[in-house]
């Protein structure tokens, strides 16, 4: 008999955490709002690669490709003059995910260390492409946008540039992707994954298609990375060539080891911890990244899971 119990506290758990996310800009200061949000663009960011090396055993280097894809096309859409929010972060996410499922059709018939370079080459070619393109991506300079569509609801319209807005609108879809893949990990999908993780060559064995497996996650990954592209292309009022860099792809890493891939919100809380040092250390120097490469080492050693997947795990036992 399954153990109900702790169900009852983990819903209130959530609908005080969603209060209190609802809550923040109406008592947070506008600098920190905008911290916030970012954090929630980054958690979505991270939980959508977490699909990948949590669940599919799968390490991407080429994840911030992705994400610039749906950056790019939400500018280049809202300079042609489109005014459908709606529309415009739909195109990002879908153009996004066709880019992964062309080149994901090339990457999942390798595993492990060839999966990861072959991920990291594509990126690369993703990041090059827009950083020399000048006419259509406007090159180093990126595009900036002056204008933004308004948030049209029934009866009125509300403008991005207000930061409890902009903020408002960034927790309603991220929490709409993270509700997504919480769906889609729970799903016979989703233990088709962890199967393939963990034994590829048995899910083989036993009739199912491993790389069509592969394909669907990576897919589904990148189009959500391109989700989270798309919103921080509106948060940043533009979108340059440095989304698609490597080493872009490397904050979503870090930040599900700092959380832990063995828990659903473990990439979600690592974002949280990222942007905290990073602001508590940048108080005190600019070569931040040295001292958040001090803290990983002992995390990773000290909390082989991440820091929640280690706590969820000490707590379970």
């Amino acid at each position: 008999m399954k153990n109900h119990s702790g169900r009852p506290k983990t819903v209130i758990f959530f609908i005080f955490l969603i209060g209190f996310l609802i809550g923040c800009p109406f008592f947070l200061p506008t600098y920190w709002t905008f911290i916030f949000g970012e954090i929630l663009i980054m958690a979505l960011f991270a939980m959508s690669f977490n699909l990948l090396l949590g669940y599919s055993g799968l390490l991407s280097f080429g994840q911030a490709g992705f994400f610039g894809v749906g950056a790019y096309v939400v500018a280049l859409l809202i300079l042609k003059g489109w005014q459908s929010l709606t529309l415009i972060m739909l195109a990002g996410t879908i153009s996004a995910a066709l880019a992964a499922a062309v080149i994901g059709y090339l990457c999942v018939r390798r595993d492990e260390i060839y999966f990861a370079m072959i991920t990291l080459g594509f990126g690369m070619m993703l990041f090059t492409i827009a950083h020399n393109w000048i006419e259509l991506t406007g090159g180093s300079d990126g595009l900036p946008l002056a204008v933004i569509p308004a948030l049209k609801l029934p009866g009125f319209e509300l403008s991005l540039f207000d930061p409890r807005i902009m903020y408002l609108f960034i927790l309603f879809v991220v929490l709409a992707g993270i509700f997504f893949l919480w769906r889609l990990v729970r799903s016979p999908f989703g233990l088709i994954l962890t199967a393939a993780r963990e034994n590829k060559e048995r899910l083989a064995f036993v009739g199912a298609d491993v790389r069509l497996v592969r394909l669907t996650a990576f897919t589904i990954a990148g189009g959500l990375a391109g989700l989270s592209g798309a919103l921080f292309c509106l948060f940043n009022s533009m979108a340059t060539p440095g989304f698609m860099h490597w080493s872009y792809s490397a904050r979503p890493i870090l930040m599900t080891i700092l959380g832990g891939s063995g828990v659903f919100l473990g990439p979600a809380f690592g974002a949280v911890v990222f942007f905290l040092l990073e602001q508590v250390i940048t108080n005190v120097t600019d070569n931040w990244m040295i001292f958040l490469g001090a803290i990983l080492i002992p995390v990773v050693i000290f909390f082989p899971q991440g820091i929640l997947g280690t706590l969820v795990k000490h707590f379970d036992r």
